[in-house]
């Protein structure tokens, strides 16, 4: 079975790779998407739901939109969009355009509070329909955006997860589109006659914000360097921890108990030499079958 377009097709295969690499959805799955009627969440459940028809394990697909509460929100359009395609949709009506008014003082950005508080609701929404994984759609420019906005304005190197276990360890966040770019998800969903509708809040596409800076900003080397998302992409998966500065990923000066002590064996390939010094090793104290 051929796919629909070009598009389509490319796309797949960079989600096929995404699931596979990062191990997102397994046999017996029931995944809910999280479906805000923007472009990624409908390029993400459309394309899902092509390669449901083709995967060789069986999963189910359940989508959710949760409704902040603004006035003039089409959830209308989500639903009758869900309702030809035969899709498995709850809409949740929430307040949380008026919570977010009433916390957030003059001039202050909504964007990561409203991200909170709409997870919050899907992780209660992911039992109440039992969902076993939580999708959400950000894709490749999400990526790269979040990690320089964290490095240049939060002061940590870190973009965001593709695969996460909540907190309390009852719920898998998966982000599938994490190799595909922006323009390929909004090319998709045009593509699909999907209905993309904003979320209708007041600060929704306000240049000033800071993530539209980096967007500009990548968008701007994008025109010398036209491989640069791909680059920074790739370098996520890269990373040399011995040429950056967190003293935590840095190797012990001295083999000693003490240094030793602070590190969690859990987390190494090897076992830790927890009884012996350098001096020990430098001395020819141990013999040669003596490490492991």
């Amino acid at each position: 079975m051929g796919y629909a377009t070009s598009l389509e097709a490319r796309i797949a295969r960079k989600t096929t790779r995404a699931i596979t690499d990062f191990e997102m959805i397994e046999d017996g799955d029931r995944v809910m998407v999280g479906l805000s009627g923007g472009k990624d969440s409908w390029a993400l459940i459309q394309m899902l739901s092509v390669l449901q028809k083709r995967a060789p394990i069986d999963f189910s697909i359940v989508a959710v939109n949760v409704n902040s509460g603004y006035t003039n929100f089409r959830h209308d359009l989500v639903t009758k969009a869900c309702a030809e395609r035969g899709w498995e949709l709850h809409v949740e009506h929430t307040n949380i355009g008026a919570t977010i008014d009433d916390i957030l003082d003059d001039g202050e950005t909504p964007c990561s509070l409203c991200a909170r508080l709409r997870r919050g609701v899907l992780y209660r929404l992911a039992k109440s329909v039992g969902a076993t994984k939580i999708a959400l759609g950000h894709h490749l420019d999400d990526f790269v955006e979040t990690v320089l906005l964290n490095l240049f304005f939060q002061g940590s190197l870190k973009a965001m997860p593709a695969r996460l276990v909540s907190d309390n360890g009852q719920h898998i966040v998966i982000r599938p589109l994490v190799y595909v770019t922006e323009a390929e998800a909004r090319a998709y969903a045009q593509e699909s006659a999907l209905p993309i509708i904003g979320c209708c809040c007041p600060a929704c596409g306000d240049l000033s914000l800071k993530r539209q800076r980096i967007k500009r900003l990548i968008s701007d080397l994008e025109v010398e360097h036209p491989e640069i998302k791909n680059s920074m992409i790739k370098a996520l998966s890269h990373v040399v921890p011995s040429h950056l500065l967190d003293k935590r990923l840095q190797p012990t000066r001295d083999l000693s108990p003490v240094a030793l002590a602070k590190v969690d064996p859990e987390r190494l390939d090897v076992q830790p030499l927890t009884l012996f010094t350098r001096a020990d090793l430098s001395s020819g104290a141990l013999a040669k079958g003596d490490l492991v």
